[in-house]
């Protein structure tokens, strides 16, 4: 009896816990689906980018790399930079907290986000899953740390010194001066009269997606495909 006992004790003690699972496809869907019934998402997020970026936020999730999981941040660099392309989703009310103007780097392009580098010095917007990491005050005021964790793809963010802040480049009035928005040095820089609402929102763990019909992205993104090694942002 003594050892049936003990023999059960280490079987208990050695037996793996059953990890949280990643949502099954038909799981994922009806998520989505409840997500985009919502007008103010349906609106403003294509249907497959906001599908790329919950595959994304739940696998994250799953290995216990989000601190902020209730936060979904989505840049959908397919929209031209005189649109909203910025969007903050609250993941446990399903629900849109904020959307924004938000400008890409000056050598990604001109009105429209094209190019895309993981490159110090490139001055382009990188692609990929970021986990928002802590809030300081620097040369732009009130920014935010972003930590690339898809590798060869935006894992150089913080030697880039790839950051969210305000910059007055970033307005409606711009737009009508100019014709589109002024562009960051690689930065997703917002307008200075929305850029803390939304720091404030997204820091310290959240998920955020920086999307664009890129085939070189989607094709080496090992989070939109199986077996995904990331960079852990700790």
């Amino acid at each position: 009896m003594v050892i049936r006992l003990a023999c059960f004790v280490l079987l208990f003690v050695f037996l793996p816990l059953k990890a949280e699972s990643v949502p099954s496809q038909k799981d994922l869907s009806r998520t989505i689906e409840t997500l985009y019934s919502a007008p103010e998402l349906r609106n403003n997020i294509d249907y497959k980018v906001l599908w790329k970026a919950m595959t994304g936020y739940y696998a994250l999730k799953n290995k216990g790399m989000l601190k902020n999981d209730g936060i979904l941040t989505i840049i959908d660099y397919n929209k031209p930079s005189v649109k909203k392309r910025l969007f903050v989703i609250d993941m446990d009310r399903n629900r849109l907290l904020a959307s924004s103007l938000v400008a890409h780097g000056k050598n990604s392009g001109q009105n429209r986000a094209v190019n895309f580098s993981n490159v110090p010095g490139s001055f382009k917007s990188s692609l990929g899953f970021f986990v928002t990491d802590r809030t300081y005050r620097g040369k732009h005021g009130y920014s935010l740390r972003l930590r690339g964790i898809e590798r060869g793809i935006n894992d150089n963010a913080l030697k880039r010194n790839i950051v969210m802040h305000g910059a007055d480049y970033v307005s409606p009035d711009f737009i009508r001066k100019h014709g589109r928005l002024g562009r960051s040095h690689g930065c997703p820089a917002l307008p200075f009269s929305e850029h803390r609402q939304v720091i404030d929102l997204i820091k310290d763990g959240s998920c955020l997606f920086i999307y664009h019909g890129d085939r070189n992205y989607v094709g080496r993104s090992d989070l939109l495909n199986p077996g995904y090694s990331l960079r852990n942002p700790a």
